[in-house]
């Protein structure tokens, strides 16, 4: 029987200590169902949506390039990057980065998708608060949840609490930070349906379908954020008040 086995080890890298089952573990089945079905949500509603061609006939390139204009940022690019709704923006480059099915598609889905990158290019320009929050969290985030995990067995394996405690701490930080975000995706959004509605980039009902591609987006992101506090309140409950049971 190997250590790992002995432990036995559940889902998400969580320990599970002895051959019972853990209750806390229906947290983190919560956690993954709430993500599939945010994921699902949102692969559905855009594949609706990439079937409805704007009556514009703009691309989401053609699309980010009018809203950028518009906004006086003409040095921000407008790159294609591989992989299916891989778009982001990026501070550092300045860059809108977009997808192979948003880049050159002339769809519905396509253009919400490009003018939401194009709003957090907005928000960047204007010192969005939640946006640099949010970027200056992004160093200490990663490296909370890398270490989180390693310390939390550290102080298992030690019988040190202050270990534990320092563990969970470090994975709160994983929180705060999809706290932060919502704020962020859901002003761009917002940014993003206005601009498509002002600029007559989208028109009517097809706005509406822009909106909903967006908020099932945005769906994504409330999941990550859910799962991740079930996540945190799991370590609470296992090792949070291990100081007091020793």
């Amino acid at each position: 029987m190997t250590f790992l086995t002995a432990m036995g080890y559940y889902g998400y890298g969580y320990p599970h200590f002895g051959f019972y089952w853990d209750p806390t573990m229906i947290l983190v089945l919560i956690g993954a169902a709430i993500s599939l079905w945010a994921s699902g949500r949102v692969q559905s509603t855009f594949q609706r949506y990439s079937r409805v061609r704007s009556m514009s006939g703009m691309t989401g390139a053609e699309t980010a390039r009018r809203i950028l204009d518009s906004q006086g940022l003409y040095d921000v690019q407008v790159r294609q990057v591989r992989g299916s709704l891989t778009d982001h923006y990026d501070p550092r480059t300045r860059t809108v980065n977009l997808s192979e099915s948003v880049y050159g598609s002339a769809s519905v889905a396509s253009v919400g998708v490009a003018a939401h990158e194009c709003g957090h290019a907005v928000q960047h320009a204007q010192d969005y608060a939640p946006l640099n929050i949010r970027s200056a969290l992004v160093p200490v985030a990663n490296l909370g949840t890398t270490l989180s995990w390693p310390i939390i067995l550290v102080g298992l394996l030690l019988g040190m609490s202050p270990f534990l405690h320092l563990g969970i701490l470090l994975f709160s930080l994983g929180v705060l930070f999809q706290l932060i975000t919502l704020p962020v995706e859901f002003n761009a959004s917002s940014r993003a349906v206005a601009l498509l509605d002002r600029l007559g980039i989208l028109q009517g009902d097809e706005v509406n379908g822009a909106g909903k591609v967006l908020r099932a987006a945005a769906l994504t992101y409330v999941a990550a954020a859910a799962a991740t506090i079930l996540q945190l309140l799991r370590l609470v409950i296992l090792f949070g008040g291990r100081d007091r049971d020793d």
